[in-house]
């Protein structure tokens, strides 16, 4: 009996130093180490968002997968990661971020959570399909010691009036082509 109370006592305290040592990294560095979520924390960087995630928190964020982020417009994101669009990346990422910590079922038991920048997250569940807004939760209750990570299939776009910022971020891309093809046409004169 002695020596099964000891097997038990092992186990269970390397069970808590694993989980102690998961949840020793903040949001950022749990993205980052998990390697899904490389364009998310080039983003976090390019907007200066990296440190706030590294605070205290807590946090839940609504992370885009690497995946997510390639289904936007071409073009999008690197217009998007310039310096001068910071504010425009920042409303964007903000809109993923929720104050406090929502666990998988938290979130599940409500109809809408507000974001750090402010706007309302539509919550839904269907057959057992969470969405936020119109995009599929995939995973749920990735832990971080300041808070906790829940994977999304798609970027969420918040509104601004009647826009999407994507539609914003359309209409800088669609200025930035003009420019780039103005330049081109220059060069082939020359």
């Amino acid at each position: 009996m002695k020596k099964l109370f000891l097997i038990f006592g092992a186990v269970t305290l390397m069970t808590l130093s694993a989980f102690a040592s998961h949840t020793s990294r903040n949001i950022v560095e749990t993205a980052a180490s998990s390697g899904s979520f490389n364009t998310l924390t080039q983003a976090l960087q390019a907007a200066d968002l990296t440190d706030t995630l590294k605070g205290n928190g807590p946090f839940t964020v609504f992370a885009p997968t690497d995946e997510a982020f390639s289904r936007l417009p071409a073009g999008t994101l690197e217009v998007l990661l310039r310096p001068e669009n910071r504010e425009q990346l920042r409303a964007i990422l903000t809109y993923h971020v929720v104050p406090g910590k929502s666990t998988g079922e938290d979130v599940t038991k409500t109809t809408s959570l507000t974001t750090v920048n402010g706007q309302e997250l539509r919550i839904s569940v269907l057959k057992g399909v969470v969405r936020v807004n119109d995009v599929r939760v995939n995973k749920t209750d990735i832990l971080a010691s300041n808070g906790i990570i829940h994977v999304i299939d798609r970027v969420l776009l918040p509104r601004t009036g009647d826009v999407t910022q994507i539609d914003k971020v359309s209409d800088m891309l669609a200025a930035f082509e003009s420019k780039h093809q103005r330049g081109l046409r220059h060069t082939e004169k020359v």
